[in-house]
Formats: structure tokens, C-alpha cells, sequence
């Protein structure tokens, strides 16, 4: 096959390859969009929603019609906040759940000069969401009975003599998702003597969009002990916690799908390297099959994670694929190029390539990484091959018969003429030949009729010898005179 041809269909391989990993890869984010969509509803009534945890509201309230309502700040927030990872997983996708133990202190102290009624007004995160062991004191007075089944806060009006400070404690466990926040006020306010302590359960911690670093920071067992602490601050930002993000089966099968063509193209690459270098005859067909044994890695793989882990799933599908390839390829080439060569080339490329989507933030610089040795390599192995030929034309072998329908005949009227010529060839060294003995005779015979005049007249019988008998008895025989 000329070496073109070859490359042309390689590409052509490679192309269908691509289209083929196009359509799984768009199936899979389809599947997983759906089940998002279809599975977020019951998710967050079933196990929660991500929490905003507001401030306590303390409205000051007017004495009569002309004075109006208007909200006063809390004197000191005291918080303590616990918060335990518990992820879930349903279908193609994980879902962050969270454990949450609220403990909050607020003091307000009534500055105004006369007496008055301040309404404490405690707001849920989440109207929908459990709440184990709810407290909601007053001075040491319990009102968590107060609450009604569809409120979304829980309030209380109590009489404050100037200068009196109030305790408002909150008390709660419950569940959530994603994300928790605590948020001190809607807009800009100002802070007194706050202090919030979140400890996590985890050490991989991330902040919301827009939220306040912690003040400090300490590790505690396999989780952190994080503190906010201002003796007075004008903020308008928040304070909270992401979650960690477990990696998403079927986000990570679908990225792996539309990015398998660059490590198929890589390993391509090098198995065309080797075959020009060893001048090793590996036809296109041969590259179709070993392209199929990096697809069965992605189906395998993008149809078994939403029914095991995705450690296992992986491993599964590695072997899958290495076994197809390498088995293949020891019938196609030999045995070393198949378990050496092309094994360690699939484990970089295919597998190697894989995990580095595990790492988020780090898939491209590995990639980059990858793709910079590639070319090293390939350069370096390349560089004194004479390409114009390595990938000049083959000689073309005699074309056989049976491409030219008059090739047999044309033989066989070479071959009777060729047994012609040689026919009156024979022909013609016969006629010489009787025409040789011809003028032999007649050379003879003049020699005869020119000796016969001068010829003498001694009977012939004396001219010759006679010759003995040898049956006759040697006493009888006489000597001829």
C-alpha cells in the first residue's frame, strides 16, 4: 500500500473514531441533565436545600400612629456552628449533603430614653427543611411552641425599659445542601462584637462568592476550626462554607468522551512512529480495530459508573480495553510490540490521560505536560528518517492475468507462433541435411566412375583377405600364398 494511502485512511479511522465519541459524549450529558433536573426536586424535599442562615431582626416599635417602626442593631452575635459532610449519590450524580448544629447569642441593648416594645423576629433558612431540637429563647423563656407549621420565622414582642439588654439564643440541628451561609444583615451594616466558630468535618474548605476570609484558622482532626472575629466592622458580605465537590460520574464520563480523540491521536502517532521505523505492514483496517478497543474503554466506562463507584468502573474499563488492544495486536504484529510497546503507550495515553480529568484545575497543565513529551519523543526518534523515501511510491509488481481479459489469448497466440518458428526451423536443418547427402552421393559416385579406366585386372579375390573361419579345424586350414 503506498505509504499516502495509508495515512489517508488512518485519518479516515480517526475521523470516524471522533463522531463516535461526538454522539456517546452528547448521550451521556443528556442523561446526566436529565436526571439532574428530574432528581433536584426530590432531592432537596427529601434531604434539604443550601441554607442562608439570617441574622435575628429587632424592630423597634412605635408608640402611637405617628411613630413609625424601625429596625434597630443587635449589640453582640456570638455564634457556634458545626457542620458534618454527608454525601449522597443517586443515578450519575453526587449530591453535597451536610449535617448542621446552630447555636447563636445575640444581646440587644435599649438605648432610647423611654421605655418601648421591640418585636424579635428569628427567620428559617429553609421553610421546608427539619429542625431537631429547636430553641428559641428569650431572658432564658422558651417560645419554640410558638412556631406555626408553615411559618417562615418565628417572632416575639417583649417590653424593654431603657438601657435594658435583651439575650435572644437560637438553637437547632438540621440538614443541607451544597453550600451554608450565614448572612449578617441584607445590606451594608455594622458589626459589634461579633464572633462566629465554624468547625468542619472536612479539610478540603472553599468560601462562597463575595464572602469574608476567616479571621484565623486551625486544623482539628481531619477537619478545620475557622473563627470570624470583629470587635466592630461596616460590612455588607457574608460568611460561609462550600462543600467539597465529589467527583461527578456522569460530568467525568462525558469530559472523557469528547477529549478521547487527542489520546487516540497520540497514540496513533506513536504506533505510526514504530511501524516506519521497524518497517512493520499495519493497514488501515488493523488501526480500525485498535481505534474500536479505545471506544469500548469509553462505553464500558460511561455505562457502568452510574451502577458502581467510579474507582471500580475505571479499573473495569481499563482492562477491557488493554486486553482488546494488546491481544489484537499480538496477532497483527508480534508479541513484544503488542505487551511492550503499544501496552506502555496505551497506559500513558489512554489511561494516564483519563486520570488526569480526576484532578480538577490540573487536566490541562497534564495534558500540556503529556503532549510536550510526546513531541520530544517523536522528534527525537523521527528526526534521521529520509521521509521523501519513506513515503515515495513501492515499486509496482507485473500486473497478473486475470487484469487483462486478452492476456490469455495473446499468450497463446505467442506460443503457437513460437512452436511455428521452431517447426520450420526444423523443417528448413532437415532440408539441408538431405541436401548434404545428396551431394555426398554425387560426389562418391563421380570419384567412382573416374577411378574405373585405369583399374588392373587382378581378380578382386586377390585384393582382399580372406577371412578365417573360425568354427573350421586349425590342421586343415592353409595359409593363403
Amino acid at each position: 500500500m503506498h505509504p499516502i494511502t495509508r495515512l489517508l485512511g488512518v485519518g479516515v479511522v480517526f475521523a470516524i473514531a471522533t463522531a463516535g465519541w461526538a454522539i456517546l459524549g452528547e448521550s451521556m450529558n443528556r442523561r446526566t441533565n436529565h436526571q439532574s433536573g428530574k432528581l433536584r426536586g426530590d432531592v432537596t424535599s427529601l434531604w434539604g436545600a443550601p441554607m442562608a442562615q439570617k441574622a435575628p431582626k429587632i424592630t423597634l416599635l412605635g408608640l402611637d400612629n405617628s411613630t413609625a417602626n424601625r429596625d434597630v442593631r443587635l449589640s453582640s452575635s456570638d455564634l457556634d456552628v458545626k457542620l458534618n459532610l454527608d454525601q449522597r449519590r443517586r443515578g450519575l450524580i453526587w449530591y453535597d449533603l451536610y449535617d448542621v448544629d446552630f447555636l447563636g447569642q445575640w444581646t440587644y441593648t435599649h438605648q432610647e430614653d423611654a421605655r418601648g416594645e421591640v418585636k424579635i423576629a428569628f427567620e428559617f433558612p429553609d421553610r421546608s427543611a427539619l429542625y431537631d431540637g429547636f430553641r428559641f429563647e428569650v431572658d432564658g423563656k422558651d417560645s419554640a411552641n410558638r412556631v406555626q407549621p408553615d411559618a417562615e420565622e418565628i417572632a416575639r414582642v417583649i417590653t424593654v425599659e431603657p438601657g435594658q439588654t435583651v439575650k435572644l439564643v437560637v438553637a437547632y440541628k438540621s440538614r443541607g445542601l451544597g453550600d451554608w451561609r450565614y448572612v449578617p444583615a441584607p445590606t451594608v451594616a455594622n458589626l459589634e462584637k461579633f464572633r462566629l466558630t465554624l468547625v468542619t468535618s472536612f479539610a478540603e474548605i472553599d468560601f462562597p462568592k463575595g464572602s469574608l476570609s476567616p479571621s484565623s484558622r486551625k486544623r482539628s482532626g481531619g477537619g478545620w476550626i475557622l473563627r470570624w472575629s470583629f470587635k466592630q466592622v461596616i460590612t455588607g458580605h457574608h460568611m460561609g462554607m462550600i462543600m467539597p465537590k465529589h467527583i461527578q460520574p456522569g460530568a467525568l464520563a462525558t469530559s472523557l468522551s469528547f477529549s478521547a480523540p487527542i489520546s487516540l491521536g497520540f497514540f496513533f502517532l506513536i504506533i505510526l512512529m514504530l511501524a516506519t521505523m521497524r518497517k512493520i505492514e499495519i493497514h488501515p483496517v488493523n488501526y480500525l480495530f485498535l481505534a474500536t478497543g479505545f471506544f469500548a474503554f469509553h462505553l464500558v466506562f460511561s455505562y457502568s459508573v452510574d451502577h458502581i463507584t467510579v474507582v471500580p468502573a475505571f479499573v473495569i474499563s481499563s482492562l477491557v480495553s488493554i486486553g482488546l488492544v494488546v491481544t489484537y495486536l499480538r496477532l497483527v504484529v508480534s508479541n513484544r510490540f503488542a505487551f511492550v510497546e503499544a501496552a506502555i503507550a496505551q497506559l500513558v495515553y489512554l489511561i494516564g490521560f483519563s486520570m488526569a480529568h480526576f484532578w480538577e484545575g490540573y487536566t490541562g497543565i497534564s495534558v500540556t505536560v503529556l503532549v510536550i513529551l510526546t513531541l520530544f519523543l517523536v522528534m527525537q526518534s523521527t528526526g534521521r528518517i529520509k521521509w521523501a523515501e519513506v513515503l515515495k511510491a513501492p515499486p509496482k509488481p507485473p500486473a497478473p492475468a486475470w487484469q487483462d481479459p486478452w492476456a490469455h489469448y495473446h499468450q497463446q497466440q505467442q506460443h503457437q507462433q513460437h512452436q511455428h518458428q521452431q517447426h520450420q526451423h526444423q523443417q528448413h536443418q532437415h532440408q539441408q541435411h538431405q541436401h548434404q547427402q545428396h551431394q555426398h552421393q554425387q560426389h562418391q559416385h563421380q570419384q567412382h566412375q573416374h577411378q574405373q579406366p585405369g583399374q588392373a585386372t587382378t581378380p578382386k579375390a586377390d585384393q582382399t583377405t580372406k577371412t578365417p573361419d573360425l568354427n573350421a579345424d586349425p590342421s586343415q586350414t592353409e595359409e593363403t600364398p
